[in-house]
C-alpha cells in the first residue's frame, strides 16, 4: 500500500459489524479499506465464537441422536474419537465461512489490510503490518468494529490448559469427564448444555438465582429442567472464593460458603470486554463509558463526528445479527446513504440445548406497560411434530394485551431460533392473535404451536 493512501471509509475489524459496514460502503461505490489484526477475517464470531460453538452444538445433537440409535439398534459408538471428530467438523465449517467472507470482500473491491490500527488523529491511523513495517493511511470516515475478548476476572488463573475462557474452550484436545462452568449468562449456558449433551458431567456456578435471568422464567425453567435431565447441575446464589489446579488431575473451586467442587476442566464465562487496547482512541478524544464500551448515538456515531462504532465495542445486545445491522447503518449514516427503515422488533436467540428465543415484550414487561396481559402457551409435547421428532421439552409462549393484540413471543425448544421469526413478522405488521387462528399451518409442524397458543388466548378473551 502506498504511503498515505486515502479512503472514503476505513473499517477497523472484520467481524459481523465490520464486514457489513465495509460491504455496504463498497456497494455504494466508495473506496473502502478494512484493517484486521488477526490471521483470518471474520473476527471472534467466525473463529472462536458464534460459528464454532454453533457447529459444536449441531455435532453434539447429532452425536446424541447417534447414541440413542446405538441403544435402540444395539451397536457401539467410539467415544475416544468424539472430540477429534467434533473439532474436525468445526474446522471445515470455519474454513468455508472464512473463504466466503474473503470472496465477498474481494468481489466488492474492499482493500484488506492485515495489521494493527492506531489512531493518530481523527483522519489518520497508523497501521503496523503483521508481516513487518508500518504505514499511515487516511480516510474521511472510520467505523470501529474491533469486537470483544473474554473477561478475565481477578483471581481466576486462566491457563488455557486446565482453566479455559470462552475463546480457548474449543482448543481442548480431549473431551473431559467433568467440567465446571463459572457464569450463568448466554455463553456459559450454551457451552454447559452442549457439553452435558456430549456426556460430560457439567456443574454451573453463578451468583444469580437462575441462569439466563433476563429471560422469561417459563423459558429458563424449561432450560433448567432439560439441563438437569442431561445430568447437569446448576449452583445458584453462590460466589467463588478461589480457583486452583491441584497439580494432579482436577481444577478446584471453593465458594465463599466453604463448599468446594472438583472437575477435570473449568470454563470461565464471565462476560466479554471491548477490544480497544492499542487502538489509540484516547488520541482522538473518545473516552470509554463505565462499562468499558465506546459510547455512540442513535446513528452509531461517537463523540467525534466522523468516527463511528458498531458491534461488541458498543455493548448490548452484542448479537452477531444486531452487529451486522449496526455496521451497515453506521456506514450508511457516515456516507449519507439511505438508511432504509429502522429495524424494529429484534429477535434474541440463545443456542443452548434446548434453544431459547424471544421477540417483543415478555409477560412481565407487558403487565408493567398495560397493567395486565393475556398469555397463551403451547407445549411441544402436545404438538404432533414434537412427538414425531422427539422434541418434547419445548414450549411457545404468546403474550397479548387485553384486546388480543400480539405483544411478544417467547420460545424454548429445538427450532426456537427459527420459529421466533414468525412472531417477529406478525409484530412488525402490528398483528393480533387472530392472524394465527384464521390461517393454515402445515401439518405436522412445530409452527402449529402458534395456533394452539393463540387459541389459548382467544379462549380467555371470549
Amino acid at each position: 500500500m502506498k504511503q498515505n493512501s486515502h479512503f472514503d471509509l476505513i473499517v477497523i475489524g472484520s467481524g459481523p459489524a465490520g464486514q457489513k459496514a465495509a460491504v455496504q460502503a463498497a456497494k455504494a461505490g466508495r473506496r473502502v479499506a478494512m484493517v484486521e489484526r488477526d490471521r483470518y477475517v471474520g473476527g471472534s464470531c467466525v473463529h472462536r465464537g458464534t460459528i464454532p460453538s454453533k457447529t459444536l452444538r449441531e455435532s453434539a445433537l447429532h452425536l446424541a441422536h447417534l447414541r440413542r440409535s446405538a441403544e435402540l439398534f444395539s451397536y457401539a459408538t467410539c467415544d475416544e474419537l468424539e472430540m477429534e471428530l467434533l473439532t474436525e467438523r468445526m474446522d471445515i465449517v470455519v474454513r468455508a465461512h472464512d473463504e466466503y467472507i474473503n470472496n465477498q470482500l474481494e468481489r466488492n473491491n474492499v482493500q484488506y489490510v492485515h495489521g494493527r490500527a492506531k489512531f493518530i488523529d481523527n483522519k489518520t491511523v497508523n497501521v503496523s503490518y503483521v508481516a513487518g513495517g508500518e504505514n499511515q493511511i487516511t480516510a474521511d470516515y472510520f467505523v470501529v468494529a474491533s469486537g470483544s475478548s473474554p473477561r478475565a476476572p481477578e483471581g481466576i488463573p486462566i491457563d488455557h490448559e486446565h482453566v479455559y475462557d470462552s475463546d480457548s474452550i474449543l482448543s481442548m484436545i480431549y473431551l473431559p469427564k467433568s467440567l465446571l462452568v463459572l457464569g450463568g449468562g448466554v455463553i456459559a449456558s450454551e457451552y454447559a448444555s452442549i457439553f452435558a449433551t456430549l456426556g460430560v458431567k457439567v456443574t454451573m456456578i453463578d451468583s444469580n438465582e437462575r441462569p439466563l435471568g433476563f429471560l422469561d422464567p417459563d423459558l429458563t425453567g424449561k432450560f433448567c429442567d432439560s439441563f438437569a435431565e442431561l445430568g447437569g447441575e446448576f449452583i445458584g446464589c453462590s460466589k467463588v472464593a478461589s480457583v486452583s489446579w491441584d497439580d494432579v488431575s482436577s481444577v478446584v473451586v471453593k465458594l465463599e460458603d466453604g463448599t468446594s467442587y472438583r472437575a477435570d476442566k473449568l470454563l470461565c464465562a464471565a462476560g466479554r470486554v471491548a477490544n480497544v487496547k492499542g487502538l489509540g482512541i484516547e488520541n482522538i478524544g473518545i473516552t470509554l463509558n463505565s462499562s468499558g464500551l465506546i459510547p455512540v448515538d442513535a446513528n452509531y456515531c461517537t463523540c467525534i463526528d466522523n468516527i463511528y462504532a458498531a458491534g461488541d465495542v458498543i455493548g448490548h445486545p452484542s448479537l452477531a445479527s444486531a452487529s451486522m445491522e449496526e455496521g451497515r447503518r453506521a456506514a450508511c449514516h457516515a456516507l449519507g446513504l439511505d438508511l432504509g427503515k429502522t429495524f424494529g422488533e429484534m429477535p434474541f436467540g440463545i443456542y443452548g440445548i434446548p434453544e431459547l428465543s424471544s421477540v417483543g415484550q415478555s409477560e412481565k414487561e407487558a403487565i408493567q406497560k398495560y397493567g395486565s396481559a393475556v398469555v397463551g402457551r403451547a407445549n411441544f409435547e402436545e404438538i404432533a411434530r414434537g412427538q414425531i421428532s422427539g422434541i418434547q421439552d419445548g414450549m411457545l409462549k404468546m403474550v397479548a394485551d387485553p384486546k388480543g393484540k400480539l405483544l411478544g413471543v417467547q420460545i424454548v425448544g429445538e427450532g426456537a431460533t427459527e420459529l421466533v421469526h414468525i412472531g417477529q413478522m406478525a409484530l412488525l405488521n402490528d398483528g393480533d392473535i387472530d392472524i394465527f387462528i384464521d390461517n393454515i399451518f402445515n401439518f405436522p409442524t412445530l409452527a402449529e404451536a402458534y395456533r394452539v397458543a393463540a387459541l389459548n388466548i382467544r379462549g380467555q378473551l371470549g
